[in-house]
């Protein structure tokens, strides 16, 4: 398995304990370039969350950066993590807002 693939499977650990709804679009150039690697709500939140191998958390694409920016600027949650604790905090502070 891959690093960032050890990531994603820890982070579906992470959003199974906390009950988040998720879907991982398919990576296979049908799709809209940049979409993150999960697509979730909770508590009435949109969450869109891109994985990278651990170290490499700067290191998104423009077309991630674009769609990124574009759930933000219509009211939905993003983060980029390289560690699912990363995700485990983020998650505990939306539910705390």
């Amino acid at each position: 398995m891959t690093p960032e693939g050890k990531v994603k499977d820890a982070v579906k650990k992470v959003l199974k304990k906390h009950g988040v709804w998720y879907f991982m679009p398919m990576q296979n150039g049908f799709g809209v370039v940049g979409i993150p690697d999960f697509i979730c709500c909770f508590h009435g939140i949109f969450l869109g969350i891109e994985t990278k191998a651990p170290g490499k958390r700067e290191q998104t694409t423009p077309n991630q950066d674009r769609v990124l920016r574009e759930i933000k600027e219509h009211g939905g949650y993003t983060i980029v993590v390289d560690d699912a604790k990363q995700l485990e905090d983020y998650i505990i502070f939306l539910r705390s807002e």
